[in-house]
């Protein structure tokens, strides 16, 4: 029942409390609520959003958050309404002992924006704690003689509850010897003492049982109980006296431990034994005791424990001296605390921004912190600085003891990823006295940089005849950003031109920057192109950078030699004509031929592979100049066959091969007539041949007519449009040698007109192949150039596969094409 009521009038008291509650923001910006102590976990405090003039969610939105002053929070913010609710059950004897009022500091911090306020729960005691004693039976011993109206105080009683709800009276069981006197002391609780009414006689009483009761200024009230066991003595005449009735002294709060404080004396005119004096600090509360000591003998007193000038000034300290007899004074001494500078500066943080955006703007608040020196008579003045030099930060006071961490200038996230800084808080002392504290600030990344090749330009090489999609290179750009930003695509772009023929040629993976050539390069129609590749990184606003890519086809011999003369036509052959009277060293004739790939692949040298007589001509390795290596004489044939090969220098080298016919002649006066082979006539014609033979012919002849009709059209067209194009063509045809023909390097000339079945080149380097140009436009012409253009301006071939003169097919198309 009584634990009922207990808490019935607990529930009523709190209910009483929160209806005074009070809310009110001083000149420092401080929210100050009050509570009362033992409300349950949950209990409803204060709206703090509608404290502060905020919308119900905005203390969502901005992040806030609650920061004690000390290690432990107590309360609880519910972020959607603002309600302040408590954490968990308030005991305010546990949190602030005897100090009242009991106040818990702790912060609101605002994230977004960075902003943060002051505010304190004053916690009420309720009555909750019973006074008691803790020596529950102490024993007094009394003379038989001590006179009337004598004093003996009494353990005081302690209650954890202060104010009203803390010890206010003692009451003494109804008895005949004694009454109770309460009295005060000026730091500590009240005490008791037992005044004597009537005189004590040993014989009559020699033990006396009284029972004191204090009692706390609750309601209802709350008490607790000693028993007092009296033990009357023997006659002692005289009572120990102390030399004063009050010791002071000053002990500073950093002693160690048994350390002097103060020395008491007192004297006793009795007697042997009941001279014998003995000092103790027995009626005294159990702070003194765990704090001084005495010594029972000299009446040192020394320390026993640690000062703390925080924590209490000045300690009222009882001293009983006791006799032999029984006898027994008290006195008191007090110490007071000298405070000195034993705590250096707190520094409680109450929100640090990390990470931090690398684009914050000078001025912006990355941490809030509060800085408190417990020994505020002696510490001076609090100083807040940076410990490191050159950083980007600076300390701003906002109010007392408050403080910001700011930016000084721009942030490089690139430069310096993040930092450690040191808050360094001293006061003036004597000691100076610092604390130091490092704060962690992370830089968080923002695209502020490019991607960057790692080259200005990049040129890359691709034999021709490659094979489709093969790998030809690599391009690489680098992002100094993190993350998204860092992350690098690459793309091409097109041409300014417009001509988007590079994307037919060249791709490129947008992941690693590697490049693949699409198609088969041809040396002969295109021998370079360039193109440009953009990298563009990640970022939410992507940054991007270009770089020029130069591709250079490299030429491989895939092109046979072609002999321009003497032609190849498969039919008969034409004959070159050698006087009998030629000198050694004679010119007879000269192999022609062009090679359609580049550089080494297209030099040509010239060798005799077969002959009818191998000692009496010689071909030039360089020019393929035919001359005789001998005077000839009447013994070598008439028709001598020479077989040359063409060769390149490719690796490997390609070569191709002419034939000819060289007539030895006694002069140019004779007619020559169409030489026959004479080992041919005694071999029978097969008739399948002759078939053969008259389908050739017609062949043939159509195509000699469709040639004809096409020079008679371009002809025509020529001269059509004669101010723009000048005809000059030559043509090869069997033919009769005029009767003035000599031959370069000879000594003679025809005596008399012949009708020779052979062919001759005339002309200029330029106009000697210029018949070519309209069935070979990329045959490379002396004096002239073979690239054709694209429309645009680009050098990229229309068609890279066009249809190109092989040397394996020069033969046909030569002998086909022209006769």
């Amino acid at each position: 029942m009584a634990v009922a009521r207990r808490k019935t009038f607990q529930s009523r008291q709190v209910g009483s409390l929160l209806l005074f509650m009070c809310v009110s923001v001083g000149s420092t910006a401080t929210i100050r609520y009050s509570v009362a102590e033992e409300m349950e976990s949950g209990s409803f405090v204060a709206n703090v959003a509608k404290d502060l003039g905020l919308e119900v969610g905005k203390l969502s939105a901005r992040g806030a958050r609650l920061v004690p002053e000390g290690n432990k929070l107590h309360f609880r913010l519910h972020r959607k309404t603002g309600d302040l609710f408590v954490k968990e059950k308030l005991d305010r004897e546990s949190l602030c002992g005897k100090a009242d009022p009991c106040v818990l500091h702790f912060e609101i911090v605002l994230v977004e924006p960075l902003q943060s306020f002051r505010a304190e729960v004053r916690v009420f005691d309720i009555n909750d704690n019973a006074p008691i004693f803790l020596n529950k039976e102490p024993l007094l011993k009394i003379p038989e003689s001590t006179p009337l109206g004598s004093r003996f105080p009494l353990q005081s009683a302690q209650d954890l509850d202060v104010g009203l709800n803390g010890l206010q009276n003692y009451s003494l069981s109804p008895n005949a010897h004694f009454h109770l006197h309460t009295r005060f002391r000026s730091h500590g609780p009240k005490y008791a003492e037992l005044v004597l009414d009537k005189p004590l006689d040993r014989e009559e009483h020699p033990e006396i049982n009284l029972t004191i009761t204090a009692v706390d200024g609750g309601s209802p009230p709350k008490s607790g109980t000693a028993h007092i066991r009296v033990v009357v003595l023997d006659v002692n005449d005289h009572v120990p006296q102390f030399s004063r009735l009050v010791y002071r002294a000053q002990v500073p709060e950093n002693s160690a431990n048994g350390s002097f404080v103060v020395t008491v004396t007192a004297k006793d005119l009795d007697e042997g034994s009941n001279k014998e004096i003995t000092y103790s600090l027995a009626q005294n509360p159990e702070t003194i005791l765990q704090t001084f000591q005495i010594d029972s003998q000299t009446g040192e007193v020394r320390l026993r424990g640690p000062l703390d000038f925080e924590a209490i000034e000045t300690y009222d300290i009882d001293i009983q001296a006791t006799d032999g007899g029984g006898l027994s004074t008290h006195s008191k001494v007090l110490v007071d605390v000298i405070d000195v500078n034993d705590n250096p500066p707190e520094v409680m943080i109450s929100s640090v921004s990390s990470p931090l955006p690398e684009d914050s703007p000078p001025q912006t608040a990355v941490a809030l912190f509060t800085i408190r020196d417990r020994d505020v008579r002696v510490g001076g003045k609090i100083t807040c600085f940076l410990k490191e030099e050159n950083l980007p930060f600076v300390v701003k006071p906002t109010l007392r003891n408050s403080y910001s961490l700011v930016t000084d200038r721009s942030l490089d996230r690139e430069d310096v990823s993040g930092y450690n800084i040191t808050l360094v808080a001293m006061d003036t002392g004597p000691p100076n006295l610092s604390t130091e504290t490092v704060i962690e600030v992370l830089l968080s990344d923002i695209n502020d940089n490019p991607p960057v090749f790692q080259e200005d330009s990049y040129i890359l090489t691709v034999r021709e005849n490659n094979s489709p999609a093969i790998f030809i290179g690599k391009v690489h750009a680098e992002d100094l950003d993190l993350g998204e930003n860092a992350q690098v695509t690459y793309s091409l772009l097109p041409p300014q031109s417009g001509d988007l023929a590079v994307f037919a040629y060249i791709s490129i993976n947008s992941d690693n920057g590697k490049l693949y050539a699409l198609r088969t390069m041809d040396y002969e129609a295109i021998q370079n192109f360039q193109f440009l590749v953009k990298a563009t990184d990640g970022g939410l606003l992507s940054l991007s950078s270009q770089v020029t890519v130069r591709v250079v086809v490299q030429d491989d011999n895939d092109n046979r030699p072609m002999i321009l003369y003497p032609l190849q036509n498969g039919t008969l052959p034409c004959n070159d004509l050698v006087p009998r009277s030629a000198e050694a060293g004679y010119l007879v004739t000269k192999v022609v031929a062009v090679d359609g790939d580049s550089g080494q692949n297209s030099w040509l040298s010239y060798h005799l592979l077969k002959a009818t007589d191998l000692g009496l001509f010689s071909v030039q390795r360089q020019n393929g100049e035919i001359r005789t290596l001998r005077q000839i004489t009447e013994r070598d044939t008439v028709m001598q066959k020479l077989t040359i090969l063409v060769q390149d220098h490719g690796q490997p080298a390609l070569s191709t091969t002419a034939s000819l016919n060289i007539l030895l002649v006694d002069g140019f006066s004779e007619p020559y007539l169409q030489f026959q082979d004479p080992s041919k006539h005694s071999q029978k014609v097969n008739p399948s041949t002759k078939y053969l033979v008259i389908s050739l012919a017609v062949l043939s002849f159509l195509f000699l007519l469709s040639v004809t009709m096409i020079f008679i059209i371009h002809i025509y067209q020529k001269i059509k449009h004669r101010d723009k194009f000048t005809i000059q063509e030559h043509f090869y045809d069997d033919c009769n040698f005029p009767n003035n023909l000599v031959q370069g390097g000879g000594n003679g000339s025809l005596s008399q007109p012949c009708a020779y079945d052979t062919c001759s080149a005339t002309g200029t380097g330029n106009s000697e192949f210029r018949f070519l140009k309209r069935f070979m436009p990329n045959f490379p012409f002396p004096h002239a150039t073979g690239e054709v253009k694209a429309e645009n301006g680009s050098s990229l071939p229309p068609d890279s596969n066009r249809n190109r003169s092989r040397g394996s097919e020069g033969h046909s198309q030569v002998s086909d094409n022209y006769m």
